[in-house]
């Protein structure tokens, strides 16, 4: 089978393999897809914590993304940790550089365990430049709360956040609903021109370890494969829902979702 598309992922790594660049891997190849790598960070981890995180140097990170993208040019790109304003910085330097046009951001800030993955000074640079330069950001709720500092708890707020994180320059913003108490997931698309709303059922299971992770390195990959912003939403949400669903089961906290299940369901994936 040949690859459909080529996707640059830039993100820590799980040594659990259930989030970060592990689980982008396994997204972006069970979805038909070319992956490439630049990793940020290496943190020791399992479904219950994190024990540690050593932070790779901006210009390895540089390095890493240039030289691949030298060779090998990406359709899209996934970023996920970036744990220091420094990394932030060489990151956009070197997208701009090779000019990316799809870029997908997971503002990944606290880990499943409530690890906190990266620094203040990271954060703010986020919202004052990040955000600017990417075509699409996937905040959580908590993550969405950070970056407006506003207190959500229901889709109007999510709503009103997104809305926020326009007027600081985002050009598209999808908030993920999971942390809301309700029976139904909202998802919620924003631009300046339209709100969608996803819905779908909310799957109960403590089995959600890199759920961000993998949605946005499956909107990356439709993205890359030629969908539109709409569709490649649609079908990335199916699929986490359908990875979640499955319940592998593995480890004694927080365990992973399944990405092997596109192979089961990737027809209806059209």
């Amino acid at each position: 089978m040949k690859p459909k598309s080529k996707v640059l992922i830039i993100a820590g790594s799980d040594s659990s393999g259930g989030a970060g660049i592990q689980a982008d891997i396994k997204t972006v190849t069970s979805l038909g897809s070319y992956a490439m790598s630049a990793i940020t960070a290496v943190t020791a981890q399992n479904t219950t914590g994190v024990k540690s995180i050593v932070p790779i140097k901006p210009k390895e990170i540089s390095n890493q993304i240039n030289f691949s993208i030298k060779d090998i040019k990406p359709n899209a790109v996934k970023i996920g940790m970036l744990h220091s304003k420094q990394v932030i910085q060489a990151v956009i330097i070197s997208l701009k550089k090779n000019k990316i046009k799809k870029i997908v951001l997971d503002p990944v800030m606290v880990a499943k365990s409530g690890t906190k993955l990266i620094n203040d000074s990271a954060i703010s640079y986020i919202k004052k430049k990040l955000i600017k330069n990417i075509f699409l950001i996937t905040p959580n709720i908590p993550e969405t709360e950070i970056l407006t500092k506003i207190k959500i708890n229901s889709p109007q707020d999510m709503i009103k956040a997104g809305k926020i994180l326009i007027r600081l320059g985002a050009k598209n913003v999808l908030i993920k609903g999971g942390h809301l108490k309700s029976k139904q997931m909202n998802d919620i698309l924003l631009n300046k021109k339209i709100i969608k709303v996803f819905r779908s059922k909310k799957h109960n299971s403590n089995n959600t370890h890199g759920t961000g992770c993998t949605l946005s390195s499956a909107i990356a990959t439709y993205l890359s494969c030629g969908k539109d912003l709409i569709k490649s939403c649609e079908l990335g949400i199916k699929y986490v829902n359908e990875a979640i669903k499955s319940n592998l089961n593995l480890g004694k906290g927080n365990g992973p979702i399944n990405h092997l299940n596109s192979f089961e369901i990737k027809k209806k994936f059209k």
